[in-house]
C-alpha cells in the first residue's frame, strides 16, 4: 500500500497549498540568495508542508538536495561529510551556467532537535556551516523557539501556518480525481473539517476512506474513515501488549506519525513492557526499522522503504512478544527529542562521553543493550558496575533498568556503585595518597610552611636519607612487592570487568 502523502507530494511550490505568503517568501529567498546568502528557517506544526516545500523549491530552482536528518549522526565529521562540503562547493551539480547554476540546497530537518552541543564538534561545525556556506541552507523546525538562539539569529525566519479546511478540500478533490474515484463534496468537507490545520492527516484519512471504493460518500467518512482517536498510547498498547502482528501493523497505519517518529516511540517505551528474550528480539526488529528509515534518505527520498520500517517497528515488535498483556502502563512523555536536561539526556550524554562516540550512537546502539542486559536490575552485580562506570544516579538507573527510582533495590545499587567508584579511584591512584601523607607528616614534624616547593624538598630528602641508611628497597624486594600488588588486583572485581 503506497502512502498517498508521498505519492502526491507537491513537486513545485505552486502545488503547495494553504501557505501562500510563506510560499512566496520562500521563493523570494531562493531567487535572491546570491544577493543576501542567508540561511533560512521554515517552521510550523507537523503536517503543514514544510519539508514538501523545500523539495518543491529545489525542483523549481533546478537545485540538487543534500539533507541531514535528526536520525543521522550529527558529529562534526558527519556534518562535514553530508553538508559541509556541499555548502562550500559552487559547482557540484554541473556547470555554473547550467540549470540551477550548479547550486545544491542543504536541508537540515528537525533543526529544533539537534544535539549539537553534546556531539563531538557538532556545535562548531553547524556554526561554521551557517557562516561560511557558499550554498543555500534550509533549516526545518516544528518549534521555532526550541532552536538555539544562535541558530535563530543566523537565519531568516519563515513561518508555515496551519492549513485551513478550505485549503485542504481542493487537495483532496485533486487526489481522488487522479485516483479515478468519484466523491461527494460533503465527504471531502467532513474530512477537511476533522483535520483542519493538518493537511497530511487529512490525506491519510482520505486514503483510509477511499481505498477499495469507487465512490467516497459522507456515510463512508462517518463509518469507515481512519480512527482519529487512535493516538500514540493506543498504538503502543496495540504493539507492545495487545494485538497480534497483523493487527498491530494495521494500527500503525492509523497513527498520524511517520515511521521515523514511531521508531523512536517504540524504542523508548518497549523496555517498560518487554523483558528478557522478548526485549532482545524487539530491539532486533527496531534495528531493522532504523535501517529502512535511513534508506529513505540514502536513496533520494524513496519513501517506499518506509513500509518495511513499519513492518518491523509494528508487526515485528508485536511478533517478538511472548504473550498478550493487560492493565495500564505508564508510558510517560515523549521520547528523547529535545536538548532539555532530561534524565535520558544525561544518560545518553554519559554513555557518549565514556565511549567517545556520538549521542546518536549512544542512544540507538548502546542504550538499548544496556537496558536489555540490566532489565529490572538483573544481574545485580552488572547493574552496579554499569551505574559506577557511567556515574548514574537513581533516576538514571531507573530509566535504564525499568525499576522504580524510589525502590530500595535501585537506591542500594546506586550506593554500592558509589563505593565501587571510590574504591577504584583509590586503587588507580597508586602511591599518590601515600606520598601525600608522607609529605604532610614530614612538613608537620619540621614545622615547615605548607607549600608545594617545600613539600617536594622534604620528600626528596626523605628518599635520600633512606638510601644512605641502607633502608631503600632492593630490586628484588621491589619486584616482589609489585607481584604481590598485582596478585591482589587480580582478586578484585572492578569497573574494568564491565567494559
Amino acid at each position: 500500500m503506497t502512502d498517498w502523502t508521498e505519492r502526491y507530494r507537491p513537486t513545485t511550490l505552486a502545488e503547495v497549498r494553504g501557505n501562500n505568503k510563506a510560499r512566496d517568501a520562500f521563493r523570494e529567498w531562493a531567487e535572491t540568495w546570491d544577493d543576501h546568502r542567508e540561511p533560512v528557517v521554515i517552521h510550523g506544526a507537523p503536517g503543514v508542508g514544510k519539508t514538501s516545500a523545500a523539495h518543491a523549491l529545489a525542483n523549481d530552482m533546478g537545485w540538487e538536495i543534500v539533507e541531514l536528518n535528526a536520525s543521522d549522526d550529527r558529529t562534526a565529521d558527519a556534518i562535514e561529510r553530508f553538508a559541509g562540503r556541499a555548502s562550500r562547493n559552487t559547482t557540484l551539480a554541473g556547470s555554473v551556467g547550467g540549470a540551477g547554476g550548479g547550486r545544491q540546497l542543504v536541508v537540515m530537518d528537525e533543526a529544533d532537535n539537534i544535539h549539537y552541543q553534546y556531539d563531538r564538534g557538532g556545535k562548531r561545525a553547524i556554526t561554521e556551516l551557517l557562516k561560511g556556506a557558499n550554498q543555500p541552507i534550509v533549516l526545518i523546525a516544528n518549534e521555532y523557539y526550541d532552536m538555539s538562539q544562535g541558530l535563530r539569529s543566523a537565519a531568516r525566519e519563515i513561518e508555515f501556518r496551519d492549513v485551513s479546511a478550505r485549503s485542504i478540500v481542493p487537495v483532496l478533490r485533486d487526489i481522488l480525481r487522479k485516483e479515478g474515484t468519484e466523491f461527494d463534496e460533503e465527504a471531502l468537507e467532513r474530512i477537511a473539517d476533522a483535520n483542519s490545520g493538518d493537511l497530511r492527516a487529512a490525506v491519510k484519512d482520505l486514503q483510509a476512506t477511499a481505498e477499495g471504493s469507487s465512490r467516497v460518500t459522507l456515510e463512508d467518512v462517518t463509518t469507515g474513515s481512519r480512527n482519529r482517536a487512535v493516538g500514540l498510547f493506543e498504538f503502543l498498547d496495540a504493539v507492545l501488549k495487545e494485538q497480534p502482528a497483523q493487527e498491530a501493523l494495521q494500527t500503525a497505519y492509523d497513527v498520524d506519525e511517520t515511521p521515523d517518529d514511531l521508531v523512536q516511540w517504540v524504542e523508548d517505551k518497549v523496555s517498560l513492557v518487554y523483558e528478557g528474550e522478548e526485549l532482545v528480539r524487539a530491539y532486533e526488529f527496531l534495528s531493522n526499522a532504523d535501517v529502512w528509515t535511513s534508506r529513505v534518505y540514502a536513496t533520494d527520498f524513496d519513501y517506499t522503504w518506509w513500509r518495511y520500517a513499519t513492518d518491523n517497528l509494528a508487526g515485528g515488535v508485536a511478533a517478538a512478544r511472548d504473550r498478550t498483556r493487560g492493565g495500564w502502563t505508564k508510558y510517560g512523555g515523549a521520547p528523547y527529542r529535545s536538548t532539555r536536561d532530561s534524565t535520558r539526556d544525561g544518560v545518553v550524554r554519559s554513555i557518549a562521553d565514556s565511549g567517545g562516540f556520538s549521542m546518536t550512537t549512544a542512544r540507538l546502539d548502546v542504550l538499548p543493550f544496556l537496558a536489555a542486559m540490566t532489565h529490572h536490575c538483573k544481574p545485580r552485580e552488572l547493574t552496579v558496575a554499569m551505574a559506577a562506570w557511567y556515574d548514574l544516579d537513581e533516576a538514571a538507573v531507573s530509566y535504564i533498568t525499568g525499576s522504580g527510582e524510589t525502590t530500595n533495590k535501585v537506591q542500594s545499587i546506586v550506593a554500592d556503585a558509589s563505593e565501587l567508584r571510590a574504591a577504584e579511584l583509590e586503587d588507580h591512584a597508586g602511591d599518590a595518597f601515600l606520598a601525600r601523607e608522607r609529605v604532610e607528616t614530614d612538613d608537620d614534624a619540621a614545622g615547615d610552611d605548607d607549600t608545594e616547593d617545600e613539600s617536594q624538598q622534604t620528600l626528596d630528602a626523605d628518599v635520600m636519607n633512606r638510601e644512605e641508611d641502607g633502608e631503600g628497597e632492593t630490586d628484588d624486594e621491589a619486584t616482589a612487592a609489585d607481584e604481590a600488588t598485582a596478585g591482589d588486583d587480580d582478586g578484585q572485581a572492578g569497573l574494568s570487568d564491565f567494559m
